[in-house]
């Protein structure tokens, strides 16, 4: 069933269904039956190898296995229709593959943020690290560093300036600071598998350890001196606060519609992975048709992962997930699953109502999640997003790094494959 388009206006911004032309536009989400199409299959042969000069060493990947994304035997270039999650099972992608042509950036970048994030600081330094020993992929600085490498390559540069690597710094802080404070407000007692921050060391502890980092990213923000980036990186802290707030009020709403999900969806998760893509395309010194590319991969991209992530919320077990399964419903947070249930199921609207008070509701309402299409329908919108990034990177240069990239949209679908 399609969603209505209909024009609404918010934070200043006029977004038309789920779209907007502006940086932070939305592109028109209808929901489609995607034909079934050839992924990242397992007939791909491995890359051959690649030299990449890096200072006065030579850092050769061999041999590496990326998998090249074709379609009915074309490259991604003919990509026009939907993509197959079933394929994205027969050729698994691991996090440390996809990484694994920027692991000496990510290793330059732990050292860096050990020193940067508040050595000055003995307590806070310990917060941070709690949250930086938790398990995280880096996904975010890794992203900086992939797209700052391949958009490099379309003018020549031989390596990454100082400012990428302070962006990924920068980024990584940020989102950080992040989680620290959505702990505090989700009161969540767990972050994969270990106890969050406030748990560890108090409410007051964690406020000023995410405020501290917040801070300490503006300063070196500021330092980059480039008013694009600044004003880019700025916007995503005031969207964050946006996204809080546009949650907070529309707890338990069952009227919520799709457009408002993906908006706050975009200020909690997309903003900041738009921002990182496109600040590392200015930095390389990338056109502003690129940068913009770039922006459109980040935000689809964080997109789909947001779907992605919601959707784990109901199908995956706590052990899995590092919390309960079913957090964000329990609390009120209505996400796409839900969303398209609630207009099939009148029955979840009325346990929703009641907050889940009575004994079984929660577990009740999300059987009817699963029974009513929810899961089906999200990941069709997952799709979508993913669809709308690849075709974002037709742009860049074939490389090991857009190919990287790639491979970051079919790692997300994977999950839920």
């Amino acid at each position: 069933m399609p969603v209505t388009s209909k024009t609404i206006d918010f934070a200043g911004k006029n977004l038309v269904s789920c779209g907007c032309s502006s940086n932070a536009s939305f592109d028109r989400y209808t929901v489609r039956n995607h034909a079934k199409v050839k992924g990242w299959g397992s007939d791909h042969g491995a890359r051959k190898s690649v030299c990449c000069k890096r200072r006065n060493t030579q850092c050769r990947v061999s041999s590496m296995k990326i998998a090249e994304p074709t379609l009915n035997g074309r490259t991604i270039a003919g990509l026009t229709t939907g993509l197959d999650l079933k394929s994205y099972s027969e050729s698994p992608v691991s996090p440390a593959r996809l990484f694994e042509v920027v692991a000496d950036d990510l290793l330059t970048l732990n050292k860096n943020l050990q020193s940067i994030v508040g050595a000055e600081n003995p307590v806070l330094m310990s917060a941070a690290e709690q949250i930086f020993s938790a398990g995280g992929k880096r996904m975010r600085p890794a992203l900086v560093f992939l797209v700052s490498r391949a958009t490099a390559e379309l003018l020549g540069l031989k390596e990454l300036t100082v400012k990428h690597r302070r962006l990924a710094e920068i980024i990584e802080m940020i989102h950080t600071a992040s989680l620290i404070h959505d702990d505090v407000l989700d009161e969540s007692d767990l972050r994969r598998g270990k106890k969050t921050v406030h748990q560890m060391f108090g409410t007051r502890v964690a406020v000023l350890a995410g405020d501290f980092m917040f801070a300490q990213s503006s300063w070196y923000l500021a330092n980059l001196e480039n008013i694009e980036v600044i004003k880019l990186i700025s916007q995503v802290i005031k969207d964050f606060a946006s996204g809080e707030i546009k949650q907070a009020s529309s707890l338990f709403d069952c009227d919520v519609q799709l457009d408002e999900y993906l908006i706050k969806s975009y200020y909690k998760t997309a903003s900041l992975i738009a921002a990182s893509t496109k600040g590392a395309a200015i930095f390389s010194g990338a056109d502003g048709s690129t940068a913009q590319k770039m922006y459109e991969y980040g935000k689809n991209l964080g997109l789909s992962f947001q779907v992605v992530d919601d959707i784990l919320d109901f199908t995956q077990s706590a052990e899995q997930l590092g919390k309960p399964a079913g957090t964000d419903l329990a609390k009120g947070n209505l996400t796409a699953p839900v969303i398209f249930a609630l207009e099939k199921e009148p029955k979840l609207r009325d346990i929703i109502e009641t907050e889940f008070s009575e004994d079984g509701s929660l577990d009740e309402a999300i059987k009817l999640v699963k029974s009513c299409g929810g899961i089906e329908r999200a990941q069709e919108l997952a799709k979508e997003k993913a669809d709308l990034a690849i075709q974002s990177l037709q742009c860049l240069p074939q490389s090991v790094f857009r190919l990287a990239l790639e491979d970051m949209v079919a790692y997300n679908l994977q999950r839920i494959a």
